[in-house]
Formats: structure tokens, C-alpha cells, sequence
């Protein structure tokens, strides 16, 4: 375990939303009070309006956490954002033994925190009806194929119906829970029998979009019509005028979450459904509020302050990336994210944990086979020095490094991971109580691109190293070929920095025309190999030996003497021998050599030498008595 304190797991899809934002900052504060651990197992899900693709892969992370090291976990199911994203997480969270509580959608076999959203829902409408004495209310409903947006239509047609009003008011109409639909909104209430004096929207979003197309329509809200929304979002807050809402408190969501696991966890006995109930807001746009103009100006001056943030943010971004794209190994990625890491918030520890085989070896390299489920440090960044480095492997499920206090800490872990492969996973943990901003998952992305980067330079390095093995090598033999030969030997003969004794020796097969016309070129071919294992193995004091051609041999050797020569023609007529004494063909392997030593210096030239070499050889081969060719 991290620590000695109780830890509790949180998962949910785009935390660094405005609301979950909040949300992460009422959990943090309530477990630092309560002396809870949190981690947090945040999902991007789509990218944009239209890639959903990146959470297709982001999921394989759930493989690997153990869920049994929690002593309790939250999920937040509302904010994931493509289809069967949150049935995956929920198949995964099931199989723990540890309880797990829902706190925005109700799932069967969790405990589950349920909003009376319809409490809040009849208070703003009941409050258009007895404080402003409006008769005639219309209906801006999310797309009625969401839960929320039934049981928000249901209340409201119910509450209408009490009050001796149409069950639909002044109309109904669906809208999409974001800004989409303000302006067909505003047609459709104006367009009415009898025009609206007020509309309850089932959001913020939708009524911030509605004010705003009013308003485009010469429209005064709230003086001709009041407008309200739904779940108290700071956007609503910030919008002008203010949107009366009804919020759900997310620091009673937190402090009643924890409450309930930490019970479970002391064996207490608690009821499977918890309740929370909205409290409403009344503001400008309901007509309960006027502006306070210095507050106003405060909050333009902030909201600018953001913008010119975002804007720094943004540049350093762009160097970033621009940075990130030389990045040719894990050292200079691990600089570039310590210079570069200033965009997305104040950071204590990073640590970006990488998948190891059963080798060790990361999922950068090549040559890596497949994921064991054990992690190790790529990048590793304790600002405060606050937690034990692995040696080198993390324990199986751990995904947390163990610390070394038992202060309440705060996690944030997302995969790292590009369209065909995860690469592991990052770990954050933050100076306050927030959560990082965007900038951070646009810093993931772009390491997750460097790895893969990384990943096929390091193939196409190995293959143009594959590719030039085997343009100097012997396919026969595996030997140097003639051109390998020339440049290793070229290369040892200029790095002569004074005088030194080289070497350089020509050997060649007797008789292997014979070989060829009487048993075939098959075993004139085994007859070449043969040979050419005697010489390598002959070759273990540096020297250079490479097959020139056909059944000729050439050696090179630096830093070379009379005893070393001495030494490798022996082991040469040795290895021979015992080659033939083991050999059931009917021919043996015999071999002729021509070996020359000079004192020499790098203005010889590589080709003079072979030459006395080639010549001593044909001296040698033609003293032989019964000469073959």
C-alpha cells in the first residue's frame, strides 16, 4: 500500500471538466480532513466532437490495477462520453471484493448516492409560481432519451399539474444538454399561442444558450421572460446574467461517499441508497438578484486573467512540441518535460510508468515482446522527494510507489498509450486541492507520440543496421563479404595513430572444382562452409577475416606479432584436422595460406599487403605435392 492510511480509488472520464473539477477538489478536501488517500483513474474517451477512437484503447489499463489494494471505490459513470465506455469500467469494478459506490448514475450491486433531482426541480418551478406569479412556463428538456432528462420532464409535468396548470405549460421542447439548441429554443417559445413569462431549462448549459438567443431576439431576461437551469455549474454562475439553478453539492457528494466507505470498512452496517438532496440558487435571471458591479468587474478582470493564461499556456505548448518532435531518447524526453511542464498546473511528482516483458526490456525498444503487467520507471520527477523509487520493477497491480510519510496524498493516473499500443501510465500529484487543467492530457498525448516515435526510430535504426549487416555479409557463410572485409579493415588500418605490426593473410580450398564436378556444388557448398568455420574459429585476437570469393579467405589483424601468427596457423591446421577426422564425406577440407607481417603505419595500402599475401599463398599451394585445384 501507499502508506499506512486508507486509500480510496476514484473513476471517472474527463475530470478536468469545469464541474468534476470541483468535484476532485470537494473529495480532496474531505479526505485531507478525514486522512483518506485518494487516486483518481481519469479516461479521456473522445477527443473533440468526433474521435472516439483514443478511448477504444485507453481501457487496456484496467488490466492492470489491482482494485483489492482500495479500501473502497468510487465511480462517477456520467461523464463518459462513448458508447459502452462506462459498462467497461463497471465489468471491471465488479469482479473487486472491496464496495464501490456510484455517485451519479444508479448501478445495480454498488451502493449508489441518488440526487432528488426532482426536489430541486419543483422548488424552481414552484418558486416561478408563488414568488413571481407566472402562469404560463415552458420546458427546455435534454434529449428524452436520457434518464435525467425523463425524470426532469416527469417532475415538471407533474408539479404543472398539481398547480391546476396544462401539463406541458407553455410547451415543451428537447433539447441536447449542451448550447447546441438555444436558438431553435427561442423560436419555439416565441413562436407560441401565448409567449411564455417563464422558461425551466433541465440544465445551465441549455438556459445559457437560451438567455443568449432571447436576448439576440430583443428579448429582456428576466423582465419579459425569467429563465432558470439546472445543476448549478460555474458557467452559469459566471454568465450574465446569472442563471438561477439548483446545484448539487458536491462536497456533501464527497463528504457522504467517503462517510459511507469508510463505515463499510469499520464493518458498519449502511443502506445501499444514499441521498442527496439540490439546493437552489436565486439569481438575475429569475429577476431575485440585481448586479453587483464591482463583483462583475472582479469576475471580468479573472476571466481575463484566464484567457491571457491560456494563451501563455498555449505558446508553451507549441515549444513543447516542437521540442518533444528532436527528442531521440528517454534522458532528453525526461528534460523536455521538466523545462516544458510549467502549462498545466503546480506539480510535486510525475511519474510516468512504462510496460517491461519478461526481458525488463520497455515497450520503446523493438525489440520488446509483450506486457508481463509489471511496470518500471521511465520518467521519474519527486520534487519533494516524498516516495521510494522502485529498483526497477513495480510490484504487479501496485501502480502506486510507495511513500514515505503518511501525509493524505493525492493521485491522478492516466494511460499512455497511442492508437495500437498502451505504453503504461502516468502518475501526477498536484501542490493543491485541484485537479490539473487540460493542458495535461495534451502533454500526455504528445508523450505517448514520442514513444511511439521512439519506437520506430528504434526499429528503422535496427533494420538499416540489418540492412547493412547484410549488405557486407557473406550469405553462404555469414562471413564478411568482400566489401565488409575492405571497410573493416580500411577503418582498422586508418585508426593507426603510429607504427604497428598488421597482419594479413589470403587462404584458399584445395580441390574444390573436384568437389563440385564429382559430388556437386550442394557439397562444394558445405565444403565452403566447413572452411569457413575452421578460420573463424581461428579468429579470436581481433583479427578480420571475410570471404573475398568463391574458396578464397582473406585476414587483417592489427597489433599483430610473430607468436599470435604462429599461434592462429596452428589452431588453422588443427581445426582442419579435426574437421576431417570427424567428416564422413568422401573429400577432405584442405587449405592453402599466404601470411605476411609489416611494421607499418595508416599510409599503407590495404591491397599491397594482400598482395604479398596472395602471392606466399600460391607459392604454398603450388609446392604441394599432387596438387588439386
Amino acid at each position: 500500500m501507499i502508506n499506512s492510511l486508507k486509500t480510496v480509488a476514484l473513476f471517472g472520464c474527463t475530470l478536468t471538466s469545469r464541474y468534476r473539477q470541483g468535484l476532485c477538489a470537494s473529495f480532496n478536501a474531505v479526505a485531507e480532513e478525514m486522512g483518506i488517500n485518494m487516486v483518481y483513474f481519469n479516461f479521456l474517451g473522445k477527443i473533440g466532437n468526433k474521435n472516439a477512437q483514443y478511448g477504444d484503447y485507453e481501457f487496456d489499463m484496467l488490466e492492470y490495477i489491482d482494485l483489492d489494494q482500495f479500501d473502497g471505490i468510487i465511480f462517477d459513470g456520467e461523464g463518459y462520453n462513448v458508447d459502452g465506455m462506462a459498462e467497461k469500467v463497471i465489468k471491471a469494478l465488479k469482479k473487486t471484493q472491496r464496495p464501490v459506490v456510484s455517485i451519479s448514475s444508479h448501478v445495480d450491486g454498488f451502493y449508489n448516492i441518488e440526487f432528488e433531482d426532482t426536489a430541486g426541480l419543483r422548488t424552481l418551478i414552484e418558486h416561478f409560481i408563488d414568488v413571481h406569479k407566472c402562469k404560463n412556463i415552458g420546458f427546455m428538456s435534454g434529449y428524452l432519451t436520457h434518464p435525467d432528462a425523463q425524470v426532469r420532464l416527469k417532475e415538471f409535468r407533474s408539479v404543472m399539474k398539481e398547480h391546476g396548470m396544462p401539463e406541458d405549460g407553455a410547451g415543451v421542447f428537447e433539447g441536447d444538454f449542451w448550447f447546441h439548441k438555444g436558438e431553435e429554443a427561442a423560436d419555439f417559445f416565441l413562436s407560441r399561442p401565448e409567449r411564455p413569462d417563464a422558461i425551466v431549462c433541465a440544465n445551465d448549459y441549455m438556459a445559457i444558450a437560451l438567455t443568449t438567443a432571447l436576448k439576440n431576439r430583443g428579448i429582456n431576461v428576466p423582465k419579459d421572460i425569467s429563465v432558470s437551469g439546472f445543476d448549478g455549474t460555474l458557467e452559469g454562475q459566471q454568465h450574465l446574467p446569472h442563471i438561477t439553478t439548483a446545484t448539487r453539492e458536491r462536497a456533501d457528494i464527497a463528504r457522504k461517499s467517503l462517510s459511507l466507505l469508510m463505515a463499510i470498512s469499520d464493518g458498519k452496517t449502511v443502506d445501499k441508497i444514499q441521498k442527496i438532496y439540490p439546493r437552489a440558487i436565486y439569481t438575475q435571471s429569475c429577476g431575485c438578484a440585481v448586479l453587483d458591479y464591482k463583483y462583475e468587474a472582479e469576475s471580468i478582470n479573472g476571466i481575463y486573467d484566464i484567457n491571457r493564461n491560456f494563451s501563455y499556456n498555449l505558446y508553451d505548448a507549441e515549444s513543447s512540441l516542437l521540442k518533444l518532435n528532436k527528442v531521440e531518447n528517454i534522458d532528453q524526453l525526461r528534460s523536455v518535460f521538466v523545462e516544458g511542464s510549467v502549462n498545466f498546473g503546480s506539480y510535486t511528482s510525475f511519474f510516468l510508468m512504462v510496460h517491461a516483458d519478461r526481458d525488463g526490456r520497455p515497450p520503446y525498444d523493438s525489440d520488446y515482446i509483450s506486457p508481463t503487467g509489471s511496470f518500471r520507471p521511465a520518467l521519474w520527477i519527486d520534487k519533494n522527494e516524498e516516495h521510494i523509487k522502485p529498483d526497477d520493477i513495480l510490484r504487479k497491480g501496485q501502480m502506486i510507489p510507495d511513500t514515505k510519510n503518511d501525509k493524505p496524498k493525492f493521485y491522478y493516473i492516466m494511460s499512455v498509450h497511442c492508437a495500437e499500443r498502451m505504453f503504461g501510465y502516468a502518475v501526477v500529484t498536484m501542490e493543491n486541492m485541484d485537479i490539473f487543467n487540460e493542458f495535461y492530457n495534451v502533454w500526455l498525448l504528445n508523450l505517448a507520440m514520442t514513444l511511439e516515435t521512439l519506437l520506430k526510430n528504434d526499429r528503422i535504426k535496427k533494420l538499416i543496421g540489418t540492412l547493412e549487416d547484410l549488405s557486407i555479409r557473406d550469405g553462404l557463410t555469414a562471413m564478411l563479404n568482400r566489401r565488409g572485409f575492405d571497410e573493416h579493415s580500411r577503418k582498422a588500418l586508418r585508426s593507426l595513430r603510429k607504427k604497428e605490426t598488421v597482419c594479413t593473410m589470403v587462404i584458399d580450398m584445395d580441390g574444390l572444382k573436384r568437389i563440385n564436378d564429382e559430388y556437386g556444388h550442394y557439397e562444394g557448398d558445405r565444403a565452403i562452409k566447413a572452411a569457413a568455420n575452421i578460420i573463424t574459429k581461428c579468429c579470436d585476437n581481433g583479427e578480420i577475416a571475410g570471404r573475398a570469393g568463391g574458396d578464397e579467405f582473406y585476414i587483417f589483424a592489427t597489433d599483430y606479432s610473430d607468436e599470435k601468427l604462429k599461434r592462429f596457423v596452428q589452431r588453422l591446421d588443427d581445426y582442419t584436422h579435426e574437421c576431417n577426422d570427424n567428416n564422413s564425406k568422401p573429400y577432405n577440407i584442405e587449405l592453402s595460406y599466404g601470411t605476411y607481417l609489416l611494421e607499418t603505419d595508416n599510409t599503407e595500402r590495404l591491397e599491397d599487403l594482400l598482395k604479398v599475401s596472395d602471392s606466399r599463398m600460391y607459392e604454398m599451394k603450388l609446392a604441394k605435392p599432387n596438387r588439386r585445384k
